[in-house]
């Protein structure tokens, strides 16, 4: 969809709010229930301990953690009466809770006990109902453990219902042997890479890195600030500039060598075939976010899920799933660890990133007009 086209729609989704609006001042309703979420009725549930036994079936992103008879998974097993059904079925925030919200309404996980989601997803979640709560009080290696940056977020200052799982940085993956000089995202819109960059189709990081390409800070940024981006991003879609927008997927492109480049996260690594592909920070900066572990209402083992996140808290442990993943663990101790075994991650800054080396980057942000961004940024992304 070209400018004019996305122009109209705004214009015309504008117009529609403003009626939205006035409807709502009237105390005129457009469905037939003011709640919103299976569990939306006031009740909290606290996730229940107990014996560790059974099976625990959790929902990750690929290449998060480290695999094989001697990784996190078999540990956790070997240790304890439970059987893990571990699956990598996350490939983007968005797309994983559009299919999941449906049985989520009606009080029910699809038998996952754990899911690995976004700060401002996990907030999503939490207000709909759809998440239990934690007692700390069964996560003592957590609550040790965790570092005290991440003790009191905004999005859930008391840790009611997450835990941090990893955190990274989105930034530019670049194929040096074919583009070694790509350093902005606006080197990305180069015709000379017409059809060989991808983009990622998450509304708080592509739109967000394109503003800050352009001197606009996200969480200051207007609601036309934030249309702009968009457009901008809509016009190279339309052209072929852009290959496509993906989650994960972008990780084939770049082991097929289809591209030269892609808007991707930092710790990605292990999933990209191509010794030379290299995670850069771009030039004007990145966005910073954490995933979380949270256990969703109906979920069917509750006592291994709060056992498997205390477990992941273990210094001895969390330092594995570092040292394969190469994401920003929220485990204290970790770093010393690998330097005690002599890893060159130790003092790696997109493992362990310096306030110098991000002093560009800003969080996930929510833009100011959700509903009106968001419907924008899903007629580039449908094309």
């Amino acid at each position: 969809m070209g400018t004019g086209d996305t122009r109209a729609r705004r214009a015309a989704l504008t117009a529609a709010l403003a009626v939205a609006a006035v409807a709502m001042s009237l105390g005129v309703s457009a469905c037939g229930s003011d709640t919103v979420g299976g569990g939306n009725t006031g009740e909290v549930t606290v996730a229940k301990a107990g014996p560790v036994t059974g099976n625990l079936t959790i929902s990750n992103w690929p290449g998060y953690i480290d695999p094989g008879p001697k990784g996190t998974v078999a540990e956790f097993e070997d240790k304890t009466d439970v059987s893990v059904d571990y699956i990598e079925d996350i490939n983007s925030n968005d797309g994983f809770f559009g299919k999941l919200q449906p049985q989520l309404e009606q009080g029910e996980s699809g038998g996952r006990s754990i899911f690995v989601v976004a700060d401002y997803m996990a907030k999503q979640m939490y207000d709909l109902g759809y998440l239990q709560e934690i007692d700390h009080a069964d996560l003592p290696t957590v609550f040790k453990t965790l570092s005290p940056g991440l003790r009191s977020p905004a999005f859930d200052p008391e840790r009611k219902f997450s835990v941090p799982w990893q955190g990274g940085m989105t930034g530019i993956w670049v194929d040096t042997a074919k583009a070694p000089e790509i350093r902005s995202v606006n080197d990305l819109f180069d015709p000379k890479y017409k059809g060989k960059v991808t983009m990622l189709d998450e509304l708080r990081e592509t739109p967000a890195l394109v503003m800050l390409a352009e001197g606009v800070d996200p969480a200051q940024a207007s609601v036309d600030q934030w249309l702009d981006a968009i457009d901008k991003l809509g016009d190279a879609a339309s052209s072929g500039q852009i290959r496509r927008f993906t989650g994960n997927e972008y990780t084939e492109d770049l082991t097929a060598g289809n591209i030269v480049a892609a808007i991707g996260w930092s710790g990605d690594a292990s999933l990209i075939e191509n010794e030379n592909a290299e995670w850069r920070m771009p030039a004007e900066g990145c966005t910073q976010w954490m995933e979380n572990m949270v256990i969703p209402v109906g979920a069917p083992n509750t006592a291994a899920a709060l056992a498997w996140m205390d477990f992941v808290y273990r210094p001895e442990v969390a330092v594995d799933i570092t040292e394969y993943v190469e994401y920003i663990s929220p485990v204290q101790g970790v770093k010393e660890l690998l330097a005690k075994r002599g890893s060159d991650l130790a003092e790696s800054e997109i493992v362990f990133p310096t306030e110098e080396f991000t002093r560009n980057c800003t969080g996930q942000i929510t833009p100011p007009d959700l509903e009106q961004v968001n419907e924008a940024w899903q007629d580039v992304l449908t094309g």
